[in-house]
């Protein structure tokens, strides 16, 4: 009987092991159907609702597991087009962001300070997972997945991490309103309430003047890789359609790197033709520029004026990890043949060290390259040094499926309300993309298409908060919650039913 009893305990404790193994995957796939591209933003809050109650009553180490889980399956949908880059990369960033989720899930306390604890670890565990290592990886995040909801003007309060305080606390007040914790349910409900009324109040600057702008979209296929032969095509392709501009405009948008050129630019036979095109256009080309150098490589913008004159130039400072440069190549070296890293990048790129901004004669331009846009501090950079409109420049025509180009027209959005400023973002494959400063995308191209967007855009001026304090209101507020929540969970404050 002994034998038969305790083969049934296993049997029961295997059959819930499964049972709350699959709780965790779904949960963790509605939080990815709530990410670009598919973008179904109430999916993710319930998934919160539900990480909210799958942690209940277990001990440090159960909600570790428990939490992890649910972001594996989170992230795994949600960051694949990694896989086409690097398997092996895309493995480990799955998993170590995963295990930062799980971290948070475990530093924040059980029983009664859970909610306010959850809600803290998530705004924390998200921070971290956006600095840190090499600067940080801020796709598949919360924040974004809320860039195309009624949320959205949370940003310019502290910026994503507002966001994904919003998102946290609306998914343990729905975990409340289950269990009828009704303190709790009135809690969160204030707090969004309160922060709606903050954001309709909040600053979000003011006009000084208007533009007329075209983004110029090559075309071409997704998922292709650098040759010399291609990046002549790229080229003649942005110079064919940046002909075929059939209006007055003041200022012409090239996406990054579509002149790909080795050595110094300003020897290359491209160099005097983009002067040219500049000053048949009567109006200024910023295009985007990498030059291949004997001992690196350069990404950059440049102001060309409409007499075809260079006035400016920015290089890019926030370079990528893997894509740009490779950290700690002396250890990566050894494992060239099995990783091919060291193939795709034989040196570094160099960074740039000047403000985020190009001097043109339509203004002050706030730029960021490409993968800058992710990072809510470049554009504050841009801003704070005078920026009067954001450009984003991008190339993901080498990207697997359109995971990327989505998060960062979503990443775009809230760079927008986070700073008051008109976004233009443009790609030579797609997407090209006119935001305004709250956020509206109001025109996009499609993917491989060739196309220019027109638009008459604001310069603007003026500080947000998110600008002027950052992240430290939300980074403050996370770590009161958890302290607050550990001494409720001692008994040392209100109980929160």
């Amino acid at each position: 009987m002994t034998q038969v009893a305790t083969a049934a305990t296993q049997h029961a404790t295997s059959t819930r092991r499964w049972r709350t193994a699959a709780i965790a995957i779904g949960l963790g796939l509605l939080i990815a159907a709530s990410m670009p591209p598919w973008g179904w933003w109430p999916l993710g809050l319930l998934g919160v609702a539900g990480l909210d109650q799958l942690l209940d009553g277990h001990h440090r180490w159960g909600r570790f597991r428990r939490a992890t889980l649910v972001s594996v399956a989170w992230l795994g949908p949600s960051m694949l087009w990694m896989w086409d880059l690097t398997p092996p990369g895309y493995l480990v960033a799955v998993c170590a962001y995963s295990a930062f989720f799980g971290l948070g899930a475990a530093l924040a306390p059980g029983g009664r300070g859970r909610p306010i604890g959850l809600v803290g670890a998530i705004v924390l565990s998200s921070a971290l997972r956006s600095a840190w290592p090499f600067g940080g990886v801020p796709l598949s995040t919360l924040a974004l997945s809320l860039a195309g909801s009624p949320l959205l003007p949370f940003a310019r309060l502290a910026g994503p991490l507002t966001l994904v305080a919003a998102a946290a606390v609306i998914g343990v007040s729905l975990s409340a309103l289950w269990d009828r914790r009704w303190l709790t349910v009135g809690v969160g409900a204030a707090l969004i309430v309160g922060a709606s009324l903050a954001a309709y109040v909040a600053p979000d600057g003011e006009a000084i003047g208007e533009i007329d702008v075209a983004l110029v979209q090559g075309g071409g296929q997704q998922r292709t890789r650098f040759t010399v032969e291609g990046a002549e095509v790229v080229f003649d392709k942005h110079v064919s359609a940046t002909n075929e501009i059939d209006r007055p405009v003041d200022m012409v948008l090239w996406p990054e790197n579509v002149v790909n050129v080795e050595g110094e630019f300003e020897t290359h036979p491209w160099y005097p033709e983009v002067l040219q095109l500049a000053d048949e256009l009567d109006a200024t080309l910023i295009p985007g520029v990498f030059a291949d150098l004997p001992d690196d490589n350069v990404n950059y913008s440049l102001t060309v004026s409409s007499d075809g004159e260079v006035l400016d130039r920015y290089d890019k400072v926030w370079i990528v990890p893997f894509g740009e440069y490779v950290p700690a190549r002396w250890i990566v070296e050894p494992l060239a043949d099995l990783t091919g890293v060291l193939n795709q990048l034989p040196q570094d790129a160099r960074r740039g060290e000047q403000p985020a901004v190009l001097e043109t004669p339509n203004g002050t331009m706030g730029v960021m390259i490409s993968w800058e846009v992710f990072f809510a501090h470049r554009a504050r950079d841009a801003v704070r040094n005078g920026g009067e409109v954001l450009l984003n420049p991008t190339n993901g025509s080498s990207y697997w499926l359109t995971q990327v180009q989505t998060q960062q027209v979503a990443s775009s959005r809230l760079r927008a309300v986070e700073t008051g400023r008109w976004l233009l973002q443009a790609a030579p494959t797609g997407f090209s993309a006119l935001v305004d400063e709250s956020g509206n995308v109001l025109e996009r191209a499609a993917i491989s298409e060739q196309r220019t967007i027109y638009g008459t855009i604001e310069r603007r001026t003026g500080l947000t908060w998110a600008v002027r304090f950052g992240d430290w209101p939300a980074l403050l507020a996370a770590v009161g919650a958890l302290i607050l929540a550990r001494a409720r969970s001692r008994g040392l404050g209100v109980r929160v039913s």
